[in-house]
């Protein structure tokens, strides 16, 4: 389990009540790379922070999938220029204004450009299969385990992580192909996604589990 940034006592009382309890790879895991979009990467946006390491990171997951052939899948937020589709959303975070379809601000990172085949889901809200056909498309390509990398930890990953859990997939996060726009809600998501909704792990760790897989 992650270091809890509550501390040790934290942590020995949720490892004492049963929580955190490692779920492993399935046999087909999905990668889904979530919003890793210009607006969620440029630093000098309300969205973006600093997430260089993310897209390393999540560039090497990338690399490892293709070579296996195994399913990639994207997530972008983008929104209709009324905002009628964003619903409350919008009126929580209004920093979503940078969020406009069809604009730079919501394609895919240049450094993680999709190859033939891999799908840009769009969704509306956090998790990237609420509105969306992601639990089709995983079901077709006979997926059982899902492993995140994106942005942010705190926000959209973290969303999908309870979802998957909810929709049956073994949920694994490598914890450095994921962030957020500060430590402090990195850390503590990290700590509960690993305690309650998948497997948090280290990119090394997720990399030999998917070199496994046949």
């Amino acid at each position: 389990m992650p270091q809890d940034t509550h501390g040790s006592e934290t942590q020995a009382y949720y490892e004492e009540h049963a929580f955190g309890v490692d779920v492993g790879f399935g046999d087909r895991p999905a990668l889904i790379v979530i919003d890793l979009i210009n607006a969620f990467t440029d630093p000098t946006t309300d969205l973006g922070s600093d997430v260089d390491s993310v897209i390393n990171a999540t560039s090497e997951l990338l690399e490892l999938f293709r070579k296996k052939d195994l399913p990639v899948y994207f997530t972008t937020v983008a929104y209709e220029e009324s905002y009628g589709d964003a619903g409350v959303f919008i009126e929580k975070v209004p920093a979503l204004k940078e969020l406009k379809l069809g604009t730079d601000a919501v394609a895919v990172d240049d450094r993680l450009s999709p190859q033939s085949g891999e799908r840009v889901i769009l969704k509306k809200y956090a998790s990237s299969f609420f509105g969306t056909d992601l639990a089709t498309a995983l079901t077709t390509n006979r997926v059982d385990t899902l492993v995140l990398a994106g942005v942010t930890t705190s926000g959209c990953v973290r969303a999908t992580a309870v979802d998957g859990l909810q929709y049956g997939y073994r949920v694994i996060v490598p914890e450095d192909a994921v962030g957020d726009r500060k430590a402090g809600p990195h850390n503590a998501n990290l700590f509960d996604i690993d305690a309650k909704y998948g497997d948090v792990v280290s990119l090394d760790t997720a990399i030999a589990a998917i070199e496994q897989v046949r």
